[in-house]
Order: structure tokens, then sequence, then C-alpha cells
């Protein structure tokens, strides 16, 4: 019988350099010559194909409390438990996701713990206790991902080989920006117009745009006057030497008091009881909830820092993330927005949402914002263009909804669509009036209910137009209806939720806990999504 052979005749090799391999392979995978013919399968056991399952967050819901969250994860790897303390709503706000920014902590690529705005102070304090307990496993990275600057930017490789992502954001151009309130609104809504052209990005409708924002050029001009300093100086950003000014604005979370900068100014302090005080608040920083690092500089004037003390001791910019309002099938190489104006009044200060009041007041067009997206998990119009869809956003949750119907009808889809809208005022409040109108002529938006709380005296809410027409509401979530909800967590999806349970009990003749189990049923068939903040 003729030796064994690994290798195929049609392979190019002469038959001295076959000999040759043939015996080097057998010795290497110990295979042995015994007259029988053997071949790499024969001698490499296969392992049965396994299939991949998606990991469960059984806690990711943000109706269960903290502790009943922690407990389910409590066997769970450290970056699962962190992100069972968070607050289950995928938000944005910190930037990530829940997971996302789990794992960001725990591979040290985020250092951050008080990023969960909707967790507050309680989410806050459990991070550090887990942190605390699970060191070892927590910031392998020293704080930067490997594959990032300091600056949230890619360090390495070019955009066509990496593509546009949180870590490498596209400079995009601001084609149009206009305010979408009334004259006599105490409100003010940015509708944004973003060109992606020659980025190659794409998204679909439900997914987010990641924001880098700037900071205010006021608020950085007083951080500059109070560390006596002019802006021109340099401080080091990933070994380059850029102006404080510029650091300040465009590098810098400057609403974030951190650890490092409590630590930085306890040593430069010539005021032993501030010590004493910034030494507590390293403990317990439950006192200076709210603060920014203004208030930090002018309530502790003894601690004098220098430029790169103080930049040293800063966390970096995080991008914010809004819903797209969107559909790329009927704006090729655009991105819309739609952004609340954010601000208040805070120790006698005003302040300011850095992103928000970067689109209302600091941008025009041609101005350059950096962008990614952030893919959404199932918040998106149905597979069936023939399901009937209704879709509940009130305020700026009129984003994704925009989109929605964009795309319904750019894919010429058949199916029912029914839009719950509410504002304060119906003459300077309705966003995006003509638009909604103009398609609920054409008859892709069957139904619009809308409420307006000031108009009369008593406040008027959409859950409360949904109360009137919870019959037929009723009937199409029983028929196979997709529900979406896009707003304020809080509040407004609370409310929502709890009527749908009503809904539920008045004209499904369900139970309490058989409503609650036939949403939980909708949720898990992704028919009941929601994208609050």
């Amino acid at each position: 019988m003729p030796p064994v052979s690994l290798l195929p005749e049609s392979a190019p090799f002469s038959e001295e350099q076959r000999a040759w391999l043939d015996g080097f392979l057998s010795g290497w995978l110990g295979i042995q010559d015994q007259g029988g013919a053997l071949s790499v399968m024969d001698a490499i056991p296969l392992a049965p194909e396994e299939e991949v399952e998606e990991e469960d967050y059984p806690w990711h819901d943000p109706s269960i409390e903290m502790d009943e969250r922690l407990e389910m994860a409590k066997d769970r790897p450290v970056e699962r438990q962190l992100m069972a303390a968070m607050a289950q709503l995928d938000c944005g706000s910190c930037g990530y996701d829940c997971q996302r920014y789990a794992e960001a902590i725990v591979n040290g690529e985020e250092k951050s713990l008080k990023l969960c705005s909707p967790g507050g102070s309680a989410t806050a304090k459990k991070l550090k206790e887990l942190v605390s307990l699970n060191a070892n496993s927590v910031g392998a990275s020293n704080g930067k991902s490997p594959a990032t600057n300091g600056n949230g930017t890619a360090s390495n490789g070019t955009a066509a080989e990496q593509g546009y992502t949180r870590a490498n954001p596209f400079p995009a151009k601001i084609a149009a920006i206009r305010n979408l309130n009334g004259s006599d609104s105490a409100k003010r809504t940015s509708h944004v117009e973003i060109d992606l052209t020659g980025s190659g990005i794409t998204y679909e409708v439900g997914d987010s745009l990641g924001v880098y924002p700037t900071n205010c050029s006021e608020l950085v001009t007083e951080i500059i006057n109070e560390l006596r300093a002019t802006g021109d100086e340099t401080v080091a950003i990933d070994g380059k030497s850029v102006p404080l000014v510029e650091a300040l604005t465009d590098h810098y979370c400057l609403t974030e008091i951190t650890e490092d900068l409590l630590a930085a100014m306890i040593g430069k302090c010539g005021n032993l009881s501030e010590a004493k005080l910034l030494e507590h608040y390293i403990d317990d920083d439950e006192d200076i909830s709210g603060w920014d690092v203004l208030d930090l500089l002018r309530q502790f004037g003894s601690a004098k820092l220098t430029a790169e003390e103080l930049t040293a001791s800063l966390s970096t910019m995080k991008p914010r993330l809004y819903s797209i309002s969107s559909s790329l099938k009927a704006h090729p190489n655009q991105v819309h927005l739609t952004v609340g104006r954010v601000g208040w009044e805070f120790r006698n200060r005003i302040r300011k949402g850095v992103a928000s009041t970067m689109f209302s007041d600091r941008m025009a067009i041609g101005s350059t914002v950096r962008v990614f997206v952030h893919k959404s998990h199932g918040f998106t119009v149905p597979e069936d263009p023939h399901a009937k869809m209704i879709m509940v956003g009130p305020g700026t949750g009129i984003a994704p909804f925009r989109a929605f119907l964009q795309e319904r009808q750019a894919r010429k889809a058949a199916g029912e669509n029914w839009l719950f809208f509410g504002d304060q005022k119906e003459s300077c409040d309705f966003l995006y009036r003509d638009e909604l109108e103009s398609l609920r002529g054409s008859g892709l938006l069957g139904q619009l209910d809308v409420a307006f709380s000031r108009d009369q005296q008593e406040k008027v809410y959409v859950q409360d137009r949904m109360r009137e027409r919870g019959a037929e509401l009723w009937q199409w979530l029983d028929s196979g209806a997709y529900f979406f909800v896009c707003g304020d967590a809080k509040r407004m999806a609370v409310d929502v939720d709890r009527t749908l349970r009503e809904i539920a009990c008045e004209h499904g003749g369900l139970s309490e806990a058989d409503a609650a189990a036939f949403l939980s049923g909708l949720a898990k068939e992704k028919r009941y999504c929601r994208d609050v903040y």
C-alpha cells in the first residue's frame, strides 16, 4: 500500500518537497502510517458544531428595582453586574447603551461612573461599590481603549480602513438648521440636517446618531479666568500640544467632577478646611451633585491648578445619542435630528445642555460636527409591510416616527399608521405640522391624535388621547399591531405603559396580572418597543 499522503495530488510541489512536507505534517499531527490511508480529517476529530446563543439579560427591564436586578446578575461577570445597576433604558445619555457602558468601564475605556443620569446617584454609588469590589478585573486598559485616543477618535488607521464609528467619528457639515417652534413658544427645537456625502455611512430608521459636542465658549472663558490663565497655554493631548482654549472647548467634559479633579485640588489646596471638605467629597459627593468644574474652582479658590493639572484630571468629552428623524431612502446622503434645547438655573448660574445648545446657539450651515451611527436593537418599522403601527411620541419624541413614516412611504408599505403626538401649545409647538398633515392627507398617516397640554385649563396628554381611543387601540393591538413609544422615561413612558394596561383591562377584559403578561408578551415579540431617555 502506498505511503500516507496528506497533500492533494494537485498541490504544486516536487516529489522531494511533497515527501518532506508529508513527513512534517504527519509528525505535527501525530499521525503514524500503519498501512492504512489516513487523511487530515481522520486525524483531527471534529468537535460538534455549537450554536452561539444570544446572551440573556433578564434584569434589562426598567420596571425592575435595582436590588432585584442585581440579584439576577450576582453570578454573572462583573460587567453584567455593572449593567444591572444601570437604569436599563439604553437611552444614550451616557454616550453608550447600558451593556456597552458597563463593558467600557471594565475594559478601561471609560473611567467615569457617573454617566447614567436616569439612574442618578443610586446607580453611581452602586457602580463605585462594584468597581471597588472587583478592582482586579476593572480598568485593564488604564482608561483608554486601545483603538482610540483621549479625544475619542481613532489613533491610527484611516477612515476608509476602519469606517466611521464612536472611536472614529465623521466630520460632517451642517446642511440646514432651523427652529421648529413658533415665536410664542417657551421652547426651542432644532431641526438639523447633516450632510453625509463621502462618508459611506448608512443607517436604518430607529438608529441613533452619536454626536460629539463642543462646550460653550462663555463657560470655557470663565474656567480659564479662574485658572488665571490666558487660554494660549498649551496642554498635552495624546502626545500633541494643544492650546488650553481648544482643549477645554473640544476635548473635555466640563460638567462632570471627577475624583481625579478632587484629588488634584486637594494636593494644591492652601486651606486645610477646604482640603478636608474636598476629601469628604471623594467619599460622598452627594452635596456637590449637579455642580460643574467652574462651580468647584470658584468654591475652592485656594486650590491653584495649572492648565496641565486641570486638563489631566478631567474626563474626556462623551458623545450624545439622538434618535434619527429621517429615512435614508427619503434623504440620501443626509441624516436629520430633532433636538430640544436644554437650559436651567442652578446656584445662581444659567446652565446649558452641551449638545442641545451647540445646535441651537452655536451651529450654522457649514459648521462641522463629528458623528457616528449607533445601531438600534429592534426599535424599527415592522418587517411586514402590511403590519399596523401605533406610535406615541410627544415633543422631540416625534423624531424616530418622522423617520418611520418616511420609510413606510418609501417602501410603499400598505400597513396602517397611527400617531399620538403632544406638546404644550398647538399654535407654536406642533412640530412638523405641515409634514404630518400632508401625510395624513395622502392617507399614509391614517390617524393622528394630538394633545396640547396648555391650550385649555385642564392639561391633556397623549395618554389621555389613548384612553379616549381605547376600544379601537385595543382592537389594533389584539389583531397584531406594533406599538412604539419615544420620549421621557420617568413620566411619559410610565404613564403610557399604565394606560396600556388599563386599556387591556377595560376593553380586552383582562385582569391586571393578565394585562401585564399581555404587554410583556408584546415586548418579547418586539411588538411593544420603547426608545426612552
